[in-house]
This record gives structure tokens, sequence and C-alpha cells, in this order.
């Protein structure tokens, strides 16, 4: 049997963590897709399909989401007669909190007369887990039961209870039929509600207590820059979690509905990302990884001592036969990523450097022993200088750096390289890595320091005489090299994250960036991932063709530190472009296409929000603004001088250390720092 992955760009999302909703637009949660109420990794309820007096109500509009509440709009006609003019209408209230999701039934009238109505709703109970959802397998249901007036269900440590005051409940197998008979007043209102708690009481991590931090403010001559920032934070409160050990220690969730927990590189981008935002972010996605970070050799997990983990589930992922992702199969701890470690290490530094307290980074530098002994005795296994990975296992990930799906090194003939794989990308992160380890060394009386600019230097090195090639348009550097060590020659965005990392020189920085902005990478939307005269690209390949959001801020980001703001500014406004076609929520990845083909489309199965491309808003806002930090002792300095491409702009809620500051910025690009 054939199963297919759900599609989620036309349904609408609410998430709290651990929760989540999911339907669509109308409001109603139908038996299909990945349509649900979600805690966790566990789907619960599969259902909620609203009836009023024995027909669907029919959706005129939902309002907008926002902050875990969403509202559905709808007509009823089949109550208080058949006039022109629909003057009974239903409110579909939903709210999304921690451990719970709500709903207000809310029916309006403007009759003359009282009104009856029946009105109806179908629940099903579904414990499924999510890769069974994910690959669009058969439901699991269960029966619940009723204990004390609610409806309680519970299935490997998962649990559901359902209430709804004054309505007669029928169980139905699986299901739950909520019937009330409301009576409306003339002229007025008649409500009903029901909702659903759950728990994993398996769950490793859960959700981050207390609220975020006071959001960022923007205000710009475009007000789509507004609108961008907004809906981001707006999606980053709702993945922010935690452990039970350490509940203080927030981090973010890499994305819904798939990847609705801690990942390692995920995690750390994103919260490298918001550094200027909430700070804090990083102390505790950085402590949270250290406290896992591996201590044996294990070829199942693939972990190593001092390597920084991949992701962490409450059990074993494992696909059904059938998927798209069958032969997958992933231990609860997976450490299966070459470049986590290398991004832990400089996410370190750059939280020092926007002033993470000296006594918190003493508290990790152990850790930051135990990464760079990784990066000197495990991360090169075959001693050619380079680090490289390979999946021993044979149901593990095939490939381990941020393109992590199986199609995604190829040859510039289409053609799949072969492992193990050394990835261009992650060489520029260790040289980062070893020279922000010699920096923090250093700065605390730690010996080893020039030993790791010396590693930087010889990588350097290498990586020039190794990774450059060249074609009809001139020299790049190669995606990757092969298990034969031949540099595959796929014209990739993997070269943009060489920049500001260090590893170019200044010659080769200027060939990268004007090979990424060729109309062949530059979509006019970001970059793609693959040059479009790959015999393997496609529009909608997901790391073959597509745009990444993260990916094309990551780049703006190491264009603006390598000195070419013009470029990281025509990135930045391209973001903001696509951000309007989707609603201004910056998708995980959209289509490769250009504005003469109609402009991006949805990638159907994109997580919705994703942290990193939330967290992308930042970068985009400040490509142009050169903000230097200065750790934990003042503003931040800036020197530049180009207007951004937002027109003047102001930005408030920004912090370095403890230090509260906004920025602005006027028409002709001067910046000025201002103590909040």
């Amino acid at each position: 049997m054939t199963h297919r992955q759900p599609f989620l760009h036309d349904l609408n999302v609410l998430l709290a963590a651990p929760m989540q909703a999911w339907s669509g637009h109308d409001g109603q949660l139908r038996r299909q897709g990945a349509q649900g109420i979600y805690c966790a990794d566990t789907r619960v309820i599969d259902e909620a399909v609203l009836l009023v007096t024995g027909e669907e109500p029919e959706a005129i509009g939902s309002g907008r989401t926002r902050g875990g509440v969403s509202s559905f709009e709808a007509l009823v006609r089949t109550v208080g007669g058949e006039g022109s003019d629909p003057l009974v209408r239903l409110t579909r209230t939903r709210t999304v909190t921690t451990g719970a999701v709500s709903e207000e039934i809310l029916l309006s009238s403007d009759l003359a007369h009282d009104v009856t109505a029946v009105v109806e709703l179908v629940l099903g109970n579904d414990f499924s887990p999510l890769e069974a959802v994910k690959s669009g397998a058969a439901p699991h249901p269960v029966r619940p039961e009723e204990r004390d007036g609610a409806w309680h269900a519970a299935a490997g440590g998962v649990t559901s209870v359902i209430t709804a005051v004054g309505a007669a409940v029928t169980p139905e197998a699986h299901r739950l039929r909520l019937r009330w008979e409301v009576t409306v007043p003339a002229r007025g209102t008649a409500a009903a509600g029901w909702s659903v708690r759950a728990a994993d009481s398996e769950a490793p991590v859960v959700a981050a207590p207390g609220k975020a931090p006071a959001e960022m403010r923007v205000r710009a001559d475009d007000r789509r820059l507004a609108l961008l920032a907004g809906q981001a934070m707006a999606d980053l409160g709702g993945l922010r979690m935690a452990t039970a050990q350490a509940p203080e220690d927030v981090f973010l969730a890499a994305g819904a509905p798939w990847f609705f927990t801690l990942f390692g590189r995920d995690s750390l981008i994103a919260a490298r990302m918001l550094l200027p935002v909430d700070p804090a972010l990083a102390a505790g996605t950085l402590r949270t990884l250290a406290a896992r970070q591996g201590a044996q050799n294990d070829v199942e997990t693939a972990e190593q001592p001092g390597k920084i983990l991949h992701e962490v589930r409450r059990g074993e992922l494992r696909f059904p036969e059938g998927s798209s992702h069958e032969g997958l199969a992933l231990p609860p701890v997976y450490f299966g990523t070459v470049d986590a470690t290398l991004l832990w290490v400089s996410l370190l530094h750059d939280a020092w450097k926007w002033g993470m307290p000296a006594v918190e980074v003493e508290g990790l530098l152990g850790n930051l022993d135990r990464a760079l002994e990784w990066l000197k005795h495990w991360a090169d296994a075959d001693g050619d200088g380079f680090l490289e990975y390979i999946d021993e296992t044979g149901h593990g990930l095939a490939n381990q750096g941020w393109k992590d799906s199986g199609d995604s090194i190829r040859w510039n003939d289409g053609s799949l390289a072969t492992g193990p794989i050394a990835l261009a990308e992650v060489q520029g992160y260790a040289y980062q890595a070893a020279v922000n380890a010699a920096e923090i060394l250093d700065a605390f009386g730690r010996p080893g320091g020039d030993e790791w600019r010396d590693y930087a230097t010889d990588l350097a090195g290498k990586f020039r005489a190794s990774f450059w090639c060249a074609d009809h348009l001139g020299p790049y550097p190669a995606i990757a090299l092969d298990v034969d060590k031949r540099a595959v020659d796929g014209v990739a965005s993997n070269m943009g994250h060489l920049l500001g990392t260090g590893i170019l020189n200044a010659e080769e920085t200027e060939v990268v960036v004007r090979r990424l902005m060729h109309p062949s990478m530059f979509s006019g939307f970001g970059i793609r991932t693959l040059d479009t005269g790959n015999a393997g690209y496609w529009p909608l390949r997901y790391h073959a063709g597509s745009v990444w959001s993260h990916d094309t801020a990551v780049i703006l980001q190491g264009m603006a530190s390598a000195g070419h703001p013009a470029e990281a500014a025509q990135l930045a406004a391209a973001l903001l472009d696509a951000a309007e076609g989707f609603g201004y929520r910056l998708p995980e990845l959209f289509s490769g296409d250009t504005a003469e083909q109609g402009g991006p489309l949805p990638y159907p199965a994109s997580c919705r929000p994703q942290a990193w491309a939330a967290a992308s808003v930042v970068p985009v806002m400040l490509a142009t603004l050169d903000l230097k930090p200065q750790g934990s002792d003042g503003l931040p300095l800036s020197s530049a001088s180009s207007p951004t491409p937002f027109g003047a702009m102001r930005v408030e809620g920004l912090r370095s250390g403890k230090t509260r500051f906004s920025v602005e910025v006027d028409a002709g690009g001067k910046v000025t720092v201002l103590p909040a």
C-alpha cells in the first residue's frame, strides 16, 4: 500500500507548545491528512466537524490567527427562515494554550423572533504517532470513556480529557457526538463550548514556563516589515519549549507539525539569529544541548564523545512500509548531524559577545573543550583534514548537513554523490568555530587558542586547494567532496554559508557573492538551493531547487558581514516580497519560481511555523545596519551608512545582555543606537 505525506499549505494552524491544532480555513477539522489536534508527537483528535440543525454552516471567512487564537465565521441558513439576507451567523473561536484546546461556538441573530437551533459536534479520538500521520498511514482510534462528566482516553503515556458543558454526549465507537439545543433570542446571541486537555508523560520536552519576553516592535516606511515581524514574533512564541529537568532553559522547537521538538542544528541557528532580540534564548539552547552532549561512541545513535545531538523524540521514529520515508528509523536521541557541534561553539561565542554573563560562559567551558575534542578526534574520520559524514547503520539519515534529504547532494548532471560526504559549508563552520573557540579560550585564560587558529589556517588552505571548480560562468566552491575526494560540481546555495565564516579571502568572497546573485541562483525572492542549470533542478524539489527562507537569511547575513551590504539588502527585500505572498509568515521553504513564472508557490508539506524561518526576520531587518555587540558593557555600535531596503525605520525591544536598546535608521541610511 502506498502512503502519501499530507500537505499543509492550505491549513489553518494554531500552536502553543506542546499543543497544535490544524484545520481547514472554515474551522472544520476533518478526518483527512494532517488535520487534528496534537499533544507533542501524538494526534489526540482527528475530527471536529460542526453541524447546525443537520448541516454544516457555510463558511464566509476566518479571522487573523495570532497568539494562539483564531476565529472562523459562517452563515447559518437552516434556522430562522430563508430570506435573502443572512441574519444568523456563527463564530467559532478556537484557542490553543499549553495543555489544552478550547472552542467557543457563538450563534448571533438579527431576527425579530427567537429561534431554536441544534448544534452538533462530531469528535474523533485518534492517538496516531506523528510518523504515522506524516506517512499518511491509517489512524489509531481510541474509544473514550466517561468519568465524572468528562470523556477520557489514553494510550502509551498520552492522555486526553474532553469536556463540553451543557452538551448531551453520545459515544459512537471512537467518536463522540456532542449535542446542544440552544435558543437564540431575538437580536441576541447564544453560546456553546467544549475543550480537550492533553498531556504526554513520556514527552522529552515540555512547554516553556511563562511568556516570551517583550516583543520586538517595528516601524518602517515599508509597512510590510512590521507585519512580517509581528507574525514572526507570534510564531516564535508558540515554539518555545524546555525540558522538565531544566524548565528555565528555553529553546525553540524546530517547527510544526513534524519537528515540534529539540533539534540541535535548527534550535542553534534560530537562537543565533535572535541574539539581538532574546539573548537568553541562546543561553537556554546552549545549556540544554550541553546537558545532552555525547559521551561515548555508539554507531546506532551516531553518538560520539563531545558531539552535539541532532534531535530528541519520545521514542524510536520509524516510518511504515510504503511511505516516502520507508526504511528510515531513528533512535529517540539521535546524533546524526555533522554541523551542530560547530554551530554550538559559534553560538557560545556570539552569545558571549552579545552579553552572556561571564559566569554562564565559564559554566560551559568544559563542554567547549569536549566539543573541540570531537572536532579534533572524531569529525575527520579518514584523516584528510576535512569533516565528513556517513550513515553506518543503513537506516539513519543518509545526509547529515542541513540539506538532510537523501537526494540533496548532486553533481551538475543531476546524479547523486556517494559518501562519505564532506560538505563545503561544514568546512566553513569548522573554520569559524576554531577561530571563535580560540578567542574564548584566550579571554578566559585557557590554553589552546594558538592551536585552533593554526587549525583554521590549515583548513582554509586545504579547502582552497580541494573544493574549487569551474564552469562556463567561472570558478565557484563545489557543494561537497565525495568518497573519492572529488569536488562534487553541483552549483548550490551551500557556498553561501561560507560567507562571513572567514574561510574565504576577499577575492573568493566576491566570486561567491556574484555567483549567488546570478539569475540561475537568485529567483528574485531568495537563493535557490540548486542552480537552474543542474539536471536535477526542479523548483519544488525539497533541497534541489526550492528556496529556503533561513538559507537566504544566513547568506544575506554572511554577505553583510563580509562587506557586501548592497547584495544583502537585495536579498532582504526579496524575502519580504516572498513573505507578502504567504500572509507575512515566511515559509520553511517555497518554490524557486521567478516573478515571470508567477512568483513563488508554497511547498505543500512545509512546516508552518518553523523556527529558523520565523527567526529570519531579524537578519532581514538588520541586514544593512552592521550592528557590533559590545559584550555586557554597553550599546552595540554601528558604522553603517547605506539606506535600508525598507526606507526609514525604527526597531524597539532589542537587547544586548541586560542592556535594552532601540535602533533608528533615517532615509539616508544613518543608524542611531539608542538606550531603551
